[in-house]
């Protein structure tokens, strides 16, 4: 098991930009007996309601929103580059079908609460739910060009702010 260590949330410095966007994160949700995980490059870090917060997009159809929806926390995992075929994988197949997790040769590992994370990150956020909040169509400013590209299918996402509770680093 990897010896994270723990740092105070105000002393996590990380540029969103390249954690989220370019770096990939698995949302991670469930138990020691049953979770799921799915990669996302979509999502955000700052402050709201005066607490240090995590927010994500997670589309309905997506079978790691169950896990999200019926518990309390999740976690935002950031592996390094060297995992990117595994996050990939994770982000292709349907844990519905199978064990992706397993297959995809990450560790998972779990905190106190028994929220799931991943060994192989250089950082861990844990956070605990605030928010959710499902996208509608009418909310978008724009003149629809975002539903146009991003939601042929009128998908839209859920968005899920969670307060972050603990930083685990390297």
């Amino acid at each position: 098991m990897k010896d994270f260590k723990q740092i105070p949330v105000a002393e996590f410095t990380a540029h969103p930009f390249s954690l989220i966007n370019r770096g990939w994160m698995l949302i991670a949700a469930g138990n020691r007996e049953k979770f799921n995980a799915m990669t996302a490059s979509w999502g955000g870090l700052g402050t709201l309601w005066n607490k240090p917060v995590a927010f994500v997009f997670i589309r309905p159809q997506r079978y790691t929103k169950e896990f999200v929806d019926a518990n309390e926390r999740f976690s935002l995992s950031f592996p390094p580059a060297q995992f990117r075929k595994a996050m990939s994988y994770i982000g292709t197949v349907s844990g519905r079908d199978e064990n992706k997790i397993e297959k995809s040769g990450l560790t998972s590992a779990f905190d106190a609460a028994g929220t799931p994370y991943f060994e192989e990150a250089h950082t861990v956020l844990l956070c605990r739910k605030l928010y959710a909040q499902p996208m509608g169509e009418e909310f978008f400013l724009d003149g629809g060009k975002v539903v146009k590209s991003c939601y042929p299918l009128k998908d839209f996402h859920t968005l899920y702010v969670g307060e972050i509770e603990k930083v685990l680093s390297e």
